[in-house]
């Protein structure tokens, strides 16, 4: 191997050798971002300037050991807060769970504005919450729970913004109440069906007597009615009967007859003039012949 090879080969490893170091060199001089997330540079403790376009940006002052990187996620982000335990407006314990959506708007207040804004966001919801539904009713809370949602995600809006955290969204999940609050509630509801129920029994019942009595009265009214009809159509019937003597004369035959009671009366007609008056064949003993 000549000398002119051994120069060849040489140039080429430390070449080969260098590229690394020369790559190691250049990362550490620029800083890469990510989609969906943001970059705080600090120099000496101070915020001096927010990186959030995705890509590689150049920064020599990163070697420096005063400059320090935070990086911070603009992604959404859901959280859920279960067994939460407020008061309705009658003071029964009502027990939930809510769901947010949160996002960072502003990463330097969200870093830097509030220590540990998981859980001050956590305490600010409760409160919130439990401000927002003490005041209604526990089935008011059951049928406006998306309301209810919508009304509590503005009013943390305007604190969170404060902190440069953003709540889209907010459902109230698995509302419930504590199984001896449910116990006591179904036996208060069981009495009440109870009550309701006698209630519309006892008021049936005074229907049907007032009912009964009206029916009464109306009936007594039409048989009065229809009584009181009778000798006025009898005197028409006998005033046509006036117009013919024969059929008159046997109505009131047929009535006589008719006011006979064979086994309590005994009649005596049918006797001529000059005959035996009936008077007088009333007074024959029994047994003779007449």
């Amino acid at each position: 191997m000549n000398l002119s090879s051994f120069y060849l080969i040489a140039g080429l490893a430390v070449g080969l050798a260098v590229i690394p170091v020369l790559t190691f060199a250049l990362m550490q001089l620029v800083v890469q971002v990510a989609e969906s997330e943001a970059v705080l540079i600090t120099s000496f403790g101070k915020h001096t300037k927010t990186l959030d376009s995705a890509g590689w940006h150049w920064l020599p002052s990163r070697l420096a050991p005063w400059v320090q990187l935070h990086r911070v996620s603009l992604r959404r982000d859901s959280q859920t807060l279960q067994r939460i335990h407020i008061n309705d407006a009658r003071g029964t314990s009502v027990m939930l769970d809510l769901w947010m959506e949160v996002r960072v708007t502003d990463p330097a207040k969200a870093t830097f504005a509030v220590v540990d804004w998981d859980k001050q966001l956590h305490d600010l919801v409760i409160h919130a919450t439990g401000a927002l539904l003490g005041n209604r009713e526990f089935s008011d809370i059951l049928s406006d729970r998306i309301q209810l949602g919508r009304q509590l995600c503005e009013e943390l809006a305007a604190e969170t913004q404060r902190w440069g955290i953003a709540i889209e969204q907010v459902y109230l999940q698995q509302v419930a109440l504590l199984p001896e609050v449910s116990r006591q509630m179904l036996d208060s509801i069981a009495a009440r069906l109870e009550r309701a129920k006698a209630d519309v029994e006892e008021e049936g019942r005074q229907r049907v007597a007032l009912l009964d009595a009206e029916t009464s009265r109306n009936c007594a009214r039409l048989v009065a009615q229809a009584k009181a009809q009778y000798p006025l159509a009898v005197s028409r019937a006998l005033a046509r009967l006036a117009d013919a003597p024969e059929v008159r004369d046997a109505y009131h035959q047929l009535y006589e007859l008719s006011q006979v009671r064979p086994h309590r009366t005994v009649a005596f007609t049918g006797f001529g003039p000059g005959e035996l008056r009936a008077v007088d064949a009333a007074m024959v003993p029994h047994g003779e012949p007449g």
